[in-house]
């Protein structure tokens, strides 16, 4: 046997050492399994023929000394969420023809050698990402198609880049230096690199106007960092970018209008920096957007009407600026939160042989900051939170059928709640609170099956809660503020004068206490009367023989009397033939 494939089973319990006797063996794929225990190099001794190595996502410890030399040489190694630490595998240094090296979430707490960064210029594929390596990057130059060192704690300035590589991901780690310095060198000048997150370091720095020797790039990430200034007119030079995120930075200045060349961009984040203009109104012509996060970073004046013209739009999260005026009427033309849509996986991944990049968002969907990665393609969300919005919250919304979670709260909106809102059927979330909204709660949004979070606090809205499972299974705080409500969950009990769903008109009031005290004697007439024959009937056995005596008297005449007609008609009818 060469060739043994048992990956995504359901396979459990320790590895055969049997195993170890297969010689010829060249493919060994046991990932995704539940195995446990020990590989130690008793385990490979007779498996010098082994190319291809799949030990990921299964509980083994990867357990040999550091001076192992193994029997093989690997072209592909993939033992991700495999227990390969704490030590750095030192047995990597004797693979000489390994392609593929996939190790990431495997445990390893220790100092990367300084042999490591010559050999992976030999290794197409590096993903050592999730663990705790920690070290200076020397100045090398990378030369992997894919090298990924993300979540770690390496430490220097960004690598220089040969024209061989695609991906280089470096986020969540302590690199430093001016940003300027990485994308300027003569070196790089000539990358072919389509991703690059640099996100969550210390680069500093401003941008500078180098950006057109980066015009394959795809994805950009340089979020949460200390870069200044303001950003470049000559961004507009990538042309291919389809994710753009430089979030958490001390950027200022407004959007400039070169983005638009950059037809395909789906991702636009720019959030948490100082810009403090207004919206561009170029932002409409950007028909690929799908993602539009401009949250705190001091935007003014009004939400433009172009945004309704982003019909791919999926995210618009524009909360904790300084936006007036009036929600646009025209967002039930954004057509991708209204019906059904093919999905856009291009903007949010990146496919590679050895692996997926994935586009994440921090968002704020249920009144908490999470992280969306993998299942960032199927949110879709309106989040104009903590603005200085006014007017009343358009009944056009009442469209948007695909829409998740939608935030209004801590504006200044005035109204009712449009009363078609019920028919948003996939809502999961609604944020109304700290506004000036009024009116009764509508009785559609009884029909919100899937909402899971609603805050309606501080309000004046009035009349009865609607009664649902829903809406009576969250927290009277979530009411709280609005004086004239009343109805579980609330303490505050309903009045007649308070009307509702379901609640009759004051001035019917009397006709329907007549029609309910009919009802209630005709009830009662009908006990009485069954009462009080089936009683004398039940007590009195003289009366009960005479009855059933009666009831077969009426049964025996009734039999004689139809016999006697049928022949009569019978008869009738031969005479009529005869003639």
């Amino acid at each position: 046997m060469w060739k043994l494939i048992l990956e995504g089973n359901r396979l459990n319990g320790t590895l055969p050492k049997s195993l170890g006797l297969l010689s010829n063996l060249k493919h060994l794929f046991i990932g995704k399994n539940s195995l446990t225990g020990t590989v130690d190099e008793v385990f490979f001794t007779k498996l010098s023929k082994l190319k291809y190595l799949d030990l990921s996502r299964t509980p083994l410890f990867f357990n040999v000394n550091s001076n192992w030399v193994p029997p093989f040489q690997l072209i592909y190694a993939h033992m991700s969420s495999c227990k390969i630490g704490p030590s750095f595998p030192a047995w990597l240094q004797t693979q000489r023809s390994l392609k593929v090296l996939l190790m990431s979430m495997s445990g390893i707490l220790d100092k990367a050698p300084s042999w490591f960064w010559n050999w992976t210029s030999n290794v197409d594929f590096v993903n050592l990402s999730a663990n705790n390596i920690e070290g200076d990057v020397p100045n090398l130059l990378v030369n992997s198609t894919v090298l990924d060192l993300s979540s770690n704690h390496l430490k220097g300035q960004l690598p220089r880049l040969s024209a061989n590589v695609r991906v280089l991901n470096v986020a969540n780690n302590l690199f430093s230096g001016p940003i300027s310095t990485f994308l300027c060198q003569k070196t790089n000048r000539k990358n072919k690199l389509q991703v690059l997150d640099a996100s969550n370091n210390l680069l500093s720095g401003e941008f500078s106007h180098c950006w057109r020797y980066w015009q394959s790039l795809i994805h950009l990430n340089l979020g949460s960092n200390r870069l200044s200034g303001r950003i470049p007119n000559s961004m507009g030079s990538l042309v291919a970018l389809k994710a753009l995120r430089l979030p958490n930075n001390s950027i200022y200045g407004d959007i400039p209008s070169s983005l638009q060349k950059c037809s395909n961009l789906g991702l636009l984040d720019i959030g948490e920096n100082n810009l403090s203009m207004t919206i561009p109104l170029w932002i409409g012509e950007m028909k690929s957007l799908t993602i539009l996060r401009l949250r705190s970073s001091g935007f003014r004046g009004h939400i433009p009407l172009q945004t309704c013209q982003l019909s791919s739009l999926r995210i618009l999260d524009l909360a904790n600026n300084s936006l007036s005026g009036p929600i646009p009427k025209c967002l039930n033309f954004i057509n991708s939160m209204a019906m059904p849509h093919i999905e856009n996986y291009e903007t949010m991944e990146y496919f590679e042989d050895a692996g997926t990049y994935f586009e994440s968002l921090m968002l704020v969907p249920k009144g908490r900051e999470l992280r969306y990665e993998e299942n960032l393609i199927f949110v879709s969300i309106i989040d104009l939170s903590s603005n200085n919005l006014s007017g009343s919250i358009p009944n056009e919304i009442s469209v948007l059928f695909q829409l998740h979670f939608l935030n209004l709260s801590r504006n200044h909106l005035t109204g009712k709640i449009p009363e078609k809102i019920g028919t948003m059927k996939e809502l999961e979330s609604i944020d109304l609170s700290r506004n000036h909204l009024s009116g009764e709660i509508p009785p559609s949004m009884s029909n919100l099956t899937f909402l899971s979070y609603l805050d309606l606090s501080y309000n004046n809205f009035s009349g009865r809660i609607p009664l649902s499972t829903q809406l009576q299974s969250f927290d009277a705080l979530r009411y709280t503020g609005n004086p004239e409500l009343c109805g579980a969950p609330l303490r505050k009990n309903c009045t007649k004068e308070q009307k509702s769903d379901g609640d009759t008109p004051l001035g019917n009031a009397e006709d329907e206490s007549e029609t309910s005290w009919f009802y209630i004697g005709l009830g009662v007439g009908f006990a009485l009367g069954f009462w009080g024959v089936c009683g004398a009937l039940f007590f009195k056995r003289t009366w009960r023989h005479a009855y059933f005596r009666f009831v077969y008297d009426m049964k025996d005449q009734a039999y004689v009397t139809t016999v006697l007609k049928v022949n009569w008609i019978c008869k009738k009818f031969k005479k009529l033939t005869f003639w």
